[in-house]
């Protein structure tokens, strides 16, 4: 909207991920997420899908993986984990809608581009056991 602090701010950000090569980090670390989120939950119950890129993914939960059958709006799945992984310190970007626009729960991980690999294992970590106080297993 040619606003030239926003673009110079803009700019030096994108000379950052340049110049610190980290986008060479978020690949290492979104492998090791999407490994660590496939162990963790590829075979619950719950989980739908799990899909992502980089340091971005998310996993659906679902009341019946087979027929993919979302959860009701009023059971608000998503927003408990997100509340149970707060309890532990960690954000998470719970939402609803992705079935129909109403129902349909997935819980959205967006690590910074810096994350180490422990702090990876503990993002694993805390959401599953979120998940699992909120839907068993």
């Amino acid at each position: 909207m040619s606003h030239a602090i926003a673009t110079a701010g803009a700019l030096a950000v994108q000379h950052v991920i340049r110049d610190e090569d980290l986008l060479s980090n978020v690949r290492a670390r979104g492998d090791q997420l999407e490994a660590g989120l496939r162990a963790a939950f590829g075979q619950h119950p719950q989980v739908g899908d799990i899909r992502g890129r980089g340091l971005f993914w998310t996993i659906e939960i679902v009341a019946d993986r087979d027929t993919k059958a979302p959860y009701p709006a009023a059971d608000g799945i998503a927003m408990k984990i997100g509340a149970a992984a707060k309890s532990r310190g960690m954000m998470t970007y719970p939402s609803q809608g992705c079935a129909d626009g109403t129902n349909g729960d997935h819980v959205l991980l967006a690590p910074a581009y810096t994350s180490t690999p422990e702090e990876i294992d503990l993002i694993l970590r805390t959401l599953h056991s979120a998940v699992g106080d909120v839907l068993g297993a």
